[in-house]
């Protein structure tokens, strides 16, 4: 009995690290994938990240360029392309919601609320001078925190130019953190969703 019961318990723990396995094993992961359909290279270095109907229509869509996810923002009738995680602590920007704050578009982080330009890829904070005879809260600038991504569109196509990485920015940690780990990386911050 004892016997049967330590076999059986040794079944199951086989059974789980092979069901662990292949859910963490090495994927086949194509490093020009998009949710819109296949990216793929041009001649000219450019991505293919979706058609311009389809983004419009949605008004985002992510995509990967070498294993690196990003979003692409359609918004006041322009393409706007950023990491996807934002230089905080990872957050989706792909769920975030889009604002206008002080005439700058704005994807505000959906898990710590900061806001980040869709244009420039600046953090923005509202902040008061102590000096002044009676502070009012103004938004300023925390300096460029996201890397964003250079859009093209062409005969119906969007394309994104792949990240020059010889400059760095904060949300190149969380790029890398999450590259080519998608759903299964961003699972681990569940809890702060859920949190907020």
């Amino acid at each position: 009995m004892m016997l049967d019961l330590i076999i059986l318990g040794f079944h199951f723990f086989i059974c789980f690290l092979i069901s662990i396995a292949i859910w963490c094993g090495p994927k086949a992961v194509d490093l020009h994938s998009s949710s819109t359909g296949e990216a793929k290279a041009e001649p000219d270095g450019l991505i293919f990240v979706g058609k311009e109907e389809d983004i419009k229509k949605s008004q985002r869509i992510t995509a990967k360029i070498n294993g690196r996810e990003i979003v692409v923002f359609y918004h006041g009738g322009k393409f706007h392309a950023l990491d996807s995680r934002c230089y905080h602590e990872g957050g989706p920007l792909c769920h975030g919601e889009i604002e206008d704050i002080d005439g700058q578009a704005c994807i505000v982080c959906p898990w710590h609320k900061f806001k980040i330009t869709l244009e420039t890829g600046e953090g923005l904070y509202e902040g008061i001078n102590p000096l002044e005879p009676s502070p009012t809260p103004k938004w300023q600038s925390k300096g460029v925190k996201q890397r964003i991504h250079k859009v093209t569109s062409d005969n119906g196509n969007v394309y994104v130019s792949p990240p020059d990485l010889s400059v760095s920015f904060d949300s190149d940690y969380f790029a890398d953190k999450y590259k080519n780990g998608g759903e299964i990386a961003m699972g681990e911050k569940s809890h702060s969703e859920n949190a907020e």
